[in-house]
């Protein structure tokens, strides 16, 4: 018993220190955000005890009124941090992999299976509604890095549908902060073992970032990455 209290005791700053980093993280994006939680809070209370007053039971309307303020500051704290932790991360390389890492349960993501010199990227989830390849990059070149891996896909998992997604603010193009709703919306066509077969299938496959063979140790200078065949060429 004692154990337990002594671990939550622990946990209870860590997740105030997590609060706080969070509050300063968003206050840099959002500048308005303690005025408009301290507006969400203090209307709440004000409605409940109006309510309190009228009915003639103010303390107990002021006790509820608080816990209701304080579950809606909550509720728009983490809305607010959310968009600005979209917003710091838009237009960075390797965003749509964050989002992807933390779609939750049921999926497997694995970044990075194809790029290209431009650091245009495909990562891939795949999860009961199949395979989805999330792509972020140029959307001219990204064309030709979704076509090859939907040929690769088609010879190892012919029979699992595969859908594709491009990241960005244009035409036909997804922003960040919608990816992981996207990617839940798609119809559920696999079962559990179907989807666990796909990724063992997949993963016999290996993907680019397991196969490139890479130097070891530091890389060494005046390195040139090979444009064909053969090794690294020496200036």
């Amino acid at each position: 018993m004692a154990r337990k209290e002594t671990a939550a005791d622990a946990a209870n700053p860590g997740r105030l220190k997590q609060i706080a980093l969070t509050y300063k993280m968003t206050r840099r994006a959002d500048s308005k955000i303690g005025l408009v939680l301290a507006g969400v809070g203090i209307v709440t209370l004000g409605v409940a005890l109006g309510i309190g007053f009228l009915i003639g039971h103010p303390i107990y309307l002021g006790i509820l009124g608080l816990l209701l303020a304080f579950l809606a500051m909550a509720i728009v704290f983490g809305r607010r941090a959310e968009r600005a932790a979209f917003g710091q991360m838009e237009g960075q390389p390797g965003a749509a992999a964050a989002v992807l890492d933390n779609i939750g349960r049921g999926w497997t993501t694995t970044p990075a299976v194809a790029m290209n010199r431009s650091q245009d990227v495909v990562h891939r989830a795949v999860g009961k509604a199949g395979i989805v390849l999330v792509a972020e990059g140029n959307p001219n070149r990204l064309k030709g890095l979704l076509a090859a891996e939907k040929k690769k896909m088609a010879r190892i998992v012919a029979d699992v549908p595969v859908h594709d997604v491009i990241v960005g603010t244009g035409e036909n193009e997804i922003p960040l902060k919608k990816v992981r709703t996207t990617l839940l919306k798609f119809p559920r066509v696999l079962t559990g073992p179907q989807v666990t077969t796909t990724n063992d299938r997949l993963r016999a496959m290996g993907d680019l970032m397991s196969n490139m063979p890479l130097p070891k140790g530091p890389m060494p200078k005046g390195m040139r990455m090979p444009r064909g065949g053969g090794g690294p060429k020496m200036r």
